[in-house]
């Protein structure tokens, strides 16, 4: 199995997918990456742009990405 633009195409589904699954309060608060009850400091530090990129990319690509994994379910499925 080579290196096509499929595999890119599903590995960027599963890397959206997984942004928009992950759980602020659960999962980032514990090792500190939480923007709850904090404010974007005002000299934007790596980890604050990480943090706005992420919550940009649920914003932005939510209903969307239904889209999309419906898609490649469907030519999952019938390609095999």
């Amino acid at each position: 199995m080579g290196f096509s633009l499929w595999t890119l195409l599903e590995a960027s589904l599963l890397c959206l997918n997984a942004i928009c699954i992950l759980n602020e309060e659960r999962v980032l608060a514990k090792y500190g990456w939480s923007t709850v009850n904090r404010e974007f400091e005002d000299m934007p530090t790596t980890k604050t742009q990480i943090l706005s990129l992420m919550k940009s990319i649920r914003t932005v690509v939510k209903y969307p990405l239904i889209i999309f994994n419906l898609l490649i379910i469907l030519v999952k499925s019938l390609t095999g």
